[in-house]
């Protein structure tokens, strides 16, 4: 019994890592890449695990809160500033999600800074 403990554990940390890291996808896939990825593990996988439905709210949250703060920055491309945020952006948001995947991998929840609580 306790080979498949484990394998269940290993394959849950896999999909709270998956949660996060798919984010990154929207560098690749403009504008919505960023939270599909994401809505997809947690809409799929959210009733196999209280832990993959949080890593998924966690991660869809931050997404959706980027998205949020990415089109205020656009508003504010009119007066330059907004370039400059949008470049800071994109940067945090390439360093939370490796953080969050990092710590998804070692089992703990990551609640990243910056993010609206929409799910809840």
């Amino acid at each position: 019994m306790e080979p498949t403990a484990t394998s269940t554990s290993s394959s849950v940390r896999t999909w709270c890592v998956l949660a996060h890291a798919t984010a990154l996808v929207g560098f690749l896939v403009p504008l919505a890449g960023h939270i599909v990825g994401p809505l997809v593990i947690w809409l799929a996988k959210r009733a196999d695990s209280a832990e993959i439905d949080a890593h998924g709210k966690e991660s869809l949250n931050f997404q959706l809160s980027m998205l949020i703060y990415n089109l205020i920055a656009a508003v504010l491309c009119l007066v330059l500033i907004g370039f400059f945020i949008l470049a800071i952006l994109h940067i945090l948001n390439i360093v939370f999600v490796i953080i969050a995947s990092i710590q998804a991998s070692e089992g703990k929840v990551y609640r990243y800074p910056l993010a609206i609580r929409l799910i809840k």
